[in-house]
């Protein structure tokens, strides 16, 4: 469907208003700069995924290869296990750490004394501010083979078990530590949702001899499903960049076969084996399918709740 084009009238109506409220555009100005800068700018050198990028010769010089490098992507044998890696990693990150704040939210909403709320919540809200790399220490003083997990199970008659050398332990490491950092942090917003919720909804809802469960579900689930539905879009549309960084730190020569993800096999053949044009190749096409599936969830969504990125 196209859109009538707008009339000189509405354009001069436009622009009257920008010019009323400049403060606020040029509030926004610092955030225009740096997507231009380091988002828009930089796209220019995706071509070097179809070329045979030389850092002597740049990249309008190189040879052009056309789709070489991601017909040796697709043909490799490594291609399948680096997809099922990252898609599995990626979809049990989600399963578990996307509704886990919006319970965790409804929980901390039900809490009647102030006190102990706010000291629930920055317990919760502090391992965010700890960074990857000393969340990966914390991993290995707890789940090394002399840590205090082993010990604990030692202690209790158990065999001691090689968290960080088993290959079936990597996704439970990643997951949970990601449950443990991020959904304090990840429940702000739907707290900020929940206490915005008009008190006599609530109110009502008792008169008419609602339990809380009731309220819950009929009261506040509705309220921050919207926001819910836009989160829910942004995270599959960005499924497959899940974290390079504690992929890479968890990473042992005895779990390399479940936790080899995308992100990292382009940091090994980009960085460390300088093939430049192969791993912008890999790391384009994983771009593609972030496109795909954010393009497809916000038309799903749209149709089935009428919420949705645009």
């Amino acid at each position: 469907m196209t859109h009538p084009k707008p009339t000189r009238r509405q354009r001069r109506k436009r622009w009257k208003q920008i010019k009323q409220n400049w403060e606020l555009y040029l509030f926004l100005l610092p955030t225009l700069v740096y997507f231009i800068v380091f988002h828009y700018i930089p796209m220019y050198g995706v071509q070097i995924a179809f070329r045979d990028y030389s850092p002597g010769l740049g990249i309008t010089r190189s040879p052009w290869v056309g789709l070489e490098h991601f017909i040796r992507f697709f043909e490799s044998y490594q291609f399948w296990d680096l997809m099922y890696n990252t898609f599995s990693l990626s979809a049990l990150q989600l399963i578990l750490t996307f509704p886990t704040p919006i319970i965790v939210a409804l929980m901390l909403n039900q809490l009647m004394f102030k006190r102990y709320k706010k000291f629930v919540q920055t317990v919760i809200y502090a391992p965010h501010f700890i960074s990857v790399v000393v969340l990966v220490g914390m991993a290995y003083v707890f789940f090394s083979n002399n840590g205090l997990v082993n010990n604990l199970l030692m202690l209790v008659g158990m065999e001691p078990i090689s968290f960080l050398a088993e290959a079936s332990w990597f996704k439970p490491l990643y997951v949970g530590s990601s449950l443990w950092q991020e959904t304090g942090w990840a429940a702000i917003i739907y707290l900020a949702a929940l206490a915005a919720v008009n008190p006599e909804i609530h109110e009502a809802a008792i008169m008419d001899g609602a339990n809380k469960f009731q309220r819950i579900l009929h009261v506040d689930i509705p309220a921050i499903l919207p926001i819910a539905v836009i989160l829910l879009v942004l995270s599959v549309g960005n499924i497959m960049n899940i974290g390079f960084e504690k992929a890479y730190l968890l990473q042992t020569p005895l779990n390399q076969n479940a936790s080899e993800i995308i992100p990292t096999y382009v940091y090994k053949v980009g960085l460390q084996q300088a093939q430049y044009s192969f791993a912008a190749a890999v790391g384009l096409f994983n771009a593609m399918i972030n496109l795909f599936l954010l393009w497809y969830v916000n038309r799903v969504a749209k149709r089935l709740s009428g919420s949705g990125l645009w």
